[in-house]
């Protein structure tokens, strides 16, 4: 069986674990197949691509020509409206959403004026929410290359997905986790998502044993936010959801991009209806003024 992945190192472990969960449940063995896409290979801003989508569609062209069987995605780069030829057969456990920052200091530490590195609108945003004396630098590259702007002295901290750090070895580098009350993630993130061909019926049964309820019905109505204030990530939005096996709680907030502002609202209910809860909170906070925060940001 077939795995496609984006080649870079994250990508690539990130596969490497999830087909080895399914090797170990099902005692199938699978192949990963390294695909380049146009979102590793340009030089622009990521959020100047139009945001999601650029690492996903070269894999799913892949699908379609039946040249891979399946593929593994980072669920925040995969666009929110569900293109019906493709199924998420399976969203795996989720690991920590949490963002982290990777420096030789902690975050309250850092002196005025530090360079603080990072490739999200959102990030920024929240960060300077929280210290508007720092010169927060639009970075892009993998984990590897912004680790080592730090190490190079070129910025004094980057921020990076606590997930993805930890899944490639780094997190002996991390200085700070930030809370998710300090800085919201993004919607999706530190969730994996498997996807395969909607006509292939039993691929998609047979993907579905790694499927985690919990954290499927926290990341749709994270992603239902998302979609709702039809933001692209080129607009500060942040969303955390828990399903504890009873009620779904979700929070979700809109930056203004210089920090100053923000609405910031939670809501919660049933599993069950996890996409009408991220829906209904999205519209609570485009009636406190979030479409006018982020209007001032809109391409």
């Amino acid at each position: 069986m077939k795995l496609g992945t984006r080649r870079s190192l994250m990508a690539t472990t990130q596969s490497q674990m999830i087909a080895d969960l399914y090797t170990a449940k099902t005692g199938q063995t699978i192949e990963l197949v390294g695909i380049t896409t146009f979102g590793d290979v340009t030089k622009a801003q990521l959020s100047q691509l139009g945001g999601t989508g650029v690492f996903v569609s070269a894999l799913r062209d892949k699908l379609v020509e039946d040249e891979i069987d399946f593929a593994v995605h980072s669920l925040k780069d995969l666009p929110t409206k569900q293109d019906p030829r493709f199924t998420l057969a399976a969203l795996p456990e989720r690991h920590d959403v949490r963002d982290a920052l990777v420096g030789r200091l902690k975050f309250a530490d850092l002196a005025p004026g530090a360079k603080v590195g990072t490739g999200s609108p959102r990030r920024i945003a929240m960060l300077r929410a929280l210290r508007q004396d720092l010169d927060y630098v639009p970075i892009r590259g993998n984990a590897d290359t912004r680790i080592g702007k730090v190490a190079s002295g070129e910025l004094d901290a980057v921020v990076l997905a606590s997930a993805g750090l930890t899944r490639i070895g780094r997190q002996a580098e991390i200085s700070q986790i930030f809370e998710v009350e300090e800085l919201l993630p993004a919607p999706g993130q530190g969730a994996l998502a498997v996807e395969c061909l909607s006509t292939r019926s039993d691929l998609v049964d047979f993907l579905s044993v790694l499927d985690d309820p919990r954290t499927r019905s926290a990341v749709t109505a994270e992603r239902a936010v998302l979609s709702a204030l039809e933001a692209g990530c080129s607009a500060p939005v942040g969303a955390f959801a828990l399903d504890d096996g009873h009620t779904l709680n979700l929070t979700a907030a809109v930056v203004a991009l210089d920090g100053r502002e923000a609405v910031r609202k939670s809501a919660a209910g049933s599993p069950s209806e996890a996409m009408e809860l991220g829906r209904d909170l999205a519209a609570a906070m485009i009636a406190e003024g979030a479409d006018r925060l982020m209007g001032e940001h809109s391409h």
